[in-house]
């Protein structure tokens, strides 16, 4: 990759002072702060606007039901703002180079006392690898594997190109999701602790299906950790109380009584 003559910032505007791999001015890259909620839960980290949706042990109804797919997943800052620029200029403005401090601050969202066996990037089908020229999760997970010293292996193909989630309901999207991951190397992930990389975390069904296929191939624990999550907080409905309803990381909303989601 070549470097980049002074331009612009992609993200303000503002006036580059110097010749730069990375065409962001330092303020925007400063910019993104840490995710911080009162009330969270201590498997899946989604923030709640208060403490009703958490059992005494502080999980959220989805991980008390084991229905995340994951053992736990971390996030460094909520998808909006300057964080959500970068990530977007990233992915889609051909800017591979931002790999490096996107992957900075997924390093700095896992717990210090958290070690793992393997880091594996969330897999990408063969044709939108093809379109996009990487695979974004691949290229934060060489930063993170580096920055902890961890081992890092491309264990998971993604063999069904699915088409987009949004829109879709928490049924849909695990239908959707049915199985688009194959597991290779079975032999090393077997009894193995396994972080999973991706840049985002929205609905959370595409890392449960990821996280599901390396558990069925033997994997010990997968918890999966992104850039980004969507800020997934219990919205106030009409009902009988509210502690009834919480939302959903798999999409729709989760009824805090029968489980199911809507």
């Amino acid at each position: 990759m070549g470097l980049v003559f002074p331009d612009n910032c992609r993200i303000c505007d503002a006036p580059l002072s110097g010749v730069s791999r990375v065409p962001v001015c330092p303020r925007c890259l400063a910019a993104p702060r840490p995710l911080a909620s009162e009330y969270a839960c201590v498997n899946c980290h989604a923030p709640f606007v208060n403490r009703h949706p958490l059992d005494d042990e502080g999980r959220c109804g989805l991980c008390r039901r084991g229905l995340t797919g994951f053992d736990a997943a971390f996030a460094f800052g909520s998808y909006e703002g300057e964080l959500r620029k970068l990530i977007q200029l990233f992915k889609y403005g051909g800017t591979p180079t931002l790999a490096r401090p996107l992957g900075m601050l997924l390093a700095s969202a896992l717990p210090r006392e958290k070690a793992f066996d393997l880091v594996v990037p969330m897999p990408m089908h063969w044709r939108r690898r093809w379109s996009r020229g990487f695979n974004q999760a691949e290229l934060l997970a060489d930063v993170l594997a580096a920055r902890l010293g961890f081992a890092k292996l491309n264990a998971v193909r993604r063999r069904k190109a699915t088409p987009p989630q949004a829109g879709l309901t928490g049924a849909q999207r695990r239908k959707n999701m049915s199985g688009a991951f194959k597991v290779r190397n079975a032999d090393r992930i077997r009894g193995k602790r396994i972080l999973l990389v991706d840049d985002v975390l929205t609905t959370g069904s595409t890392a449960a299906a990821c996280a599901r296929a390396l558990k069925r191939a033997g994997a010990a624990y997968v918890a999966v950790i992104t850039v980004a999550r969507a800020d997934r907080r219990m919205v106030d409905v009409t009902g009988p109380g509210p502690d009834r309803f919480e939302t959903s990381p798999l999409g729709g909303v989760l009824d805090a009584q029968s489980g199911s989601t809507a």
